[in-house]
């Protein structure tokens, strides 16, 4: 991939597939890149150039192995334990606890003098709740006690694509960087602030309270495009299902979904939809397998299937003609706002992995147009 000079420097920590780097766009310079694991940091090299980029466990990088100091570390650690569908461990767990050896890293550059300029934490909404805000609180203490301020917001993607996937980052600047007017607000802003944000805001201690920032973000009035418009007629790496699989998954839907199909037949014209397969009761109390449908042109939250959790299919409808399949890597990667020349992995579920765990690439693209780049740039002219 290209490089230009660039103004800001990054670090970019449980990188996947880079869709952060992505999304932070040509302003931004990264100097350093982590990622366990093998597959999605292939993919990562793929598209960039991914010298910078060091795989293995977050735990055995040493202080040394960062170069600089980065005007941004960011951070989009495992979410397996925060998830409202995961173990309940919280930061204790094997998988989100990961944040505890990277944030000893960011703690020892700090100890030295090398203090990033801001800090941000993405992760899963269910972030704020577990363990009572057990975890947030502990997120939000780690910033403070490092001298930082800072807030969270909700963002989906849902604003800017066709896939419903709210996420939780939580944006925090060194203390004496100055915050400009315009970036935050004295209260919260329903369009941002959540009532999970601003429950969670109402358990934090009194000090972490006053080391918080309502940050506020403009409104995205981009035109979204619809969930049929990114739907492949003639995917390269799925099939269409055969019509007796097809009806198959058409018998799994309840009273309520045959009704959504059948307004899509009469529609007479072409519409997509999604369908994911879930466990639900059924009579006599046992638990049931039914096919859940939606036509409104936003597909369900992409994820991974581990777990247990069902890949999503695609289901297009033409008057009476209705035909189902997997949903394609492709569409996958256009559901998170990747480019269309992002190489794909040839493995179908390698790909769908590394895009059902990874970050929605307009999002980050917004986060940095009106917040991190007025930031980052206000304390760049400052220095000057």
């Amino acid at each position: 991939m290209r490089q230009t000079k660039m103004a800001f420097t990054f670090y970019e920590f449980f990188a996947g597939g880079g869709m952060a780097r992505l999304g932070l766009g040509s302003e931004w310079r990264c100097t350093f890149a982590n990622e366990w694991c093998e597959k999605k940091a292939a993919s990562y090299r793929a598209y960039f150039d991914g010298g910078e980029l060091k795989i293995g466990d977050v735990a055995n990088l040493r202080l040394e192995e960062l170069p600089g100091v980065p005007t941004l570390v960011w951070a989009s650690f495992p979410c397996q334990d925060l998830s409202l569908a995961g173990s309940g461990a919280g930061l204790g767990g094997d998988r989100s606890g990961t944040f505890r050896p990277f944030w000893k890293l960011v703690s020892e550059m700090i100890s030295q003098g090398r203090i990033p300029k801001m800090v941000v934490l993405e992760n899963v909404v269910g972030a704020l709740s577990s363990r009572g805000g057990g975890d947030f609180t502990a997120l939000m203490d780690c910033l403070a006690q490092a001298g930082y301020k800072g807030g969270a917001l909700v963002l989906d993607a849902s604003r800017f694509l066709p896939q419903s996937r709210p996420r939780l980052f939580i944006a925090a600047v060194h203390c004496p960087v100055r915050i400009p007017p315009g970036l935050f607000s004295t209260g919260p802003d329903e369009a941002w602030h959540t009532a999970s944000v601003r429950s969670a805001y109402s358990r934090l201690p009194r000090l972490l309270r006053d080391m918080w920032v309502w940050w506020t973000l403009p409104w995205p009035d981009s035109p979204i495009p619809t969930l049929s418009e990114i739907i492949e007629e003639e995917p390269c790496s799925v099939k269409w299902h055969t019509s007796e699989q097809t009806a198959r998954l058409v018998g799994l839907m309840s009273p309520l979904h045959l009704q959504k199909l059948d307004e899509a037949k009469r529609l007479g014209r072409r519409i997509a939809g999604t369908v994911y397969r879930r466990m639900r009761p059924g009579d006599e109390g046992r638990r049931v397998q039914r096919a859940e449908v939606r036509f409104d042109q936003i597909s369900g939250c992409l994820r991974t299937p581990a777990g247990g959790s069902s890949r999503q299919i695609v289901i297009v409808v033409e008057g009476k003609r209705v035909r189902s399949r997997l949903l394609s890597p492709r569409e996958a990667a256009r559901l998170m706002g990747v480019p269309e020349d992002y190489p794909l992995p040839e493995n179908y579920n390698v790909a769908y992995h590394l895009f059902g765990d990874g970050l929605a690439v307009p999002v980050v693209s917004w986060l940095e147009r009106h917040l991190l780049r007025p930031l980052a740039s206000s304390q760049a002219a400052k220095a000057a």
